[in-house]
């Protein structure tokens, strides 16, 4: 039998995020697995603003995502879930990649954008790439999909 222990959530707080942070409590509500929420900041190039607009450094995107997280991350605990999160930093599929190994997750449930031909093309896809690469089997939530969770 195949048991789901943990559950890997990276969260960027799009609809496809909060949609897969969704699923990732009925699997671990259906299997007792713990959710492990994470966040990445991708560090910003070096370069100077000639405008002087204000540009938020590494510490406030760190700041916002820690208390946008903490809202979701009290609502899974609240409901009776074991979870916890982190917000770490770097390359986005790098990252999830790394902590997943790290957590030794059996799972990993995350939003994909749905970016198609340029834009995907250059910016290229994170969900591609940890299904590619991950040791863990990986479900991909679209923010435009068919509903499968319901209430009851």
């Amino acid at each position: 039998m195949f048991k789901i222990h943990t559950i890997l959530c990276p969260v960027d707080f799009s609809d496809a995020s909060r949609k897969a942070v969704q699923y990732a409590r009925e699997f671990a509500a259906g299997m007792g697995a713990t959710v492990h929420l994470m966040n990445v900041v991708e560090p910003r190039p070096m370069a100077v603003d000639i405008t002087l607009n204000y540009v938020p450094l590494e510490e406030d995107l760190e700041k916002a995502a820690a208390e946008d997280l903490k809202v979701i991350l009290d609502e899974l605990i609240q409901a009776g879930l074991k979870a916890e999160c982190s917000i770490d930093f770097g390359n986005p599929s790098d990252a999830i990649l790394e902590k997943a190994d790290a957590l030794d997750v059996n799972l990993v449930i995350m939003g994909s954008h749905g970016k198609k031909g340029l834009s995907r093309f250059i910016m290229g896809s994170v969900a591609e790439t940890v299904v590619r690469k991950a040791n863990c089997p990986v479900l991909i939530v679209k923010s435009e999909e068919k509903e499968f969770i319901g209430e009851e």
